[in-house]
């Protein structure tokens, strides 16, 4: 299921939606978030891939719920993604690994690429890891053959849902050092980058749009994933960036996200003004 319906296999054919690219998509791309908040079992997540997997281009592990789950049911719901060419992430849990020692990091390596996972997910935002570790560590994912997606972000201590003003008392990194970082990972081959959220437009008392502006206009949008597992971010980004940008979305939030890409639904202020012109 490569593609978006074709006209001939939507239902309600007649109206016009904006059209989308096909998978594998270069832009456009939605990750969603797998069990994490609710568990997802195969059943579930097939009925989520039956009504909508054209439009979902990845399902991102998190906080190392895999390492909870029988190894048959992690095995189900990577089979199933793969059925549907939607790929599968680790999500950010290398940063739990790392702890465990350098053969912990290889072994998990290993039950990554043997599992079927397609991205692991390098991310150090509860740890203080050396930028060249981390450029070394994104180095050995690739060399499993493993995509190796990087998440860089402006927040100390981001993760784990951490409250604004406990945030606040952490600090914050300069975004120049964050593009930087994004930079470096991508020159080394990265498949691609995750903006972390927090510090830019979760958990803060004002959204630092003024980040999302400077990563994207030296990154390139394309090139970067930004996490918006909230509505009023997600719409903001398609607001300001359009329906083809990258971002990453609850598993809940897969329709709406799509009705506002597809231009056939949103809020008042993006009503009708969603738009994509192809030639």
């Amino acid at each position: 299921m490569p593609s978006p319906p074709e006209d001939s296999e939507r239902a309600f054919a007649f109206l016009k939606v904006n059209q989308r690219l096909g998978k594998p998509r270069s832009r456009g791309i939605t990750e969603i978030r797998g069990p994490y908040y609710t568990p997802m079992g195969k059943r579930y997540l097939q009925d989520v891939l039956e009504t909508m997997g054209a439009y979902v281009d990845a399902l991102k592990f998190a906080g190392g719920s895999f390492a909870l789950m029988p190894r048959r049911a992690v095995q189900e719901l990577i089979d199933l993604c793969h059925a549907h060419n939607v790929l599968v992430s680790t999500g950010g849990f290398i940063e739990y690994v790392l702890g465990q020692g350098s053969e912990a990091v290889h072994r998990y390596l290993g039950e990554c690429k043997e599992l079927g996972f397609d991205i692991v997910e390098v991310s150090s935002g509860f740890i203080t890891v050396p930028p060249d570790d981390l450029l070394r560590l994104v180095q050995e994912v690739q060399k499993t053959g493993l995509k190796a997606k990087p998440e860089v972000g402006i927040q100390f201590g981001a993760g784990g849902a951490s409250a604004a003003a406990e945030l606040e008392a952490e600090g914050t990194r300069d975004p120049e050092w964050a593009i930087g970082q994004a930079r470096r990972f991508l020159e080394a081959g990265a498949y691609q980058v995750m903006i972390e959220s927090e510090g830019i437009t979760e958990n803060v008392r004002a959204w630092r749009t003024d980040v999302v502006a400077r990563i994207a206009n030296t990154l390139g949008p394309e090139r970067v994933m930004f996490e918006a597992a909230d509505p009023e971010v997600f719409t903001w980004y398609i607001k300001n960036y359009g329906p083809e940008v990258n971002l990453f979305v609850d598993h809940s939030q897969i329709v709406q996200l799509e009705c506002l890409r597809s231009g056939i639904w949103g809020t008042k202020s993006l009503w009708g003004r969603v738009l994509t012109y192809k030639g």
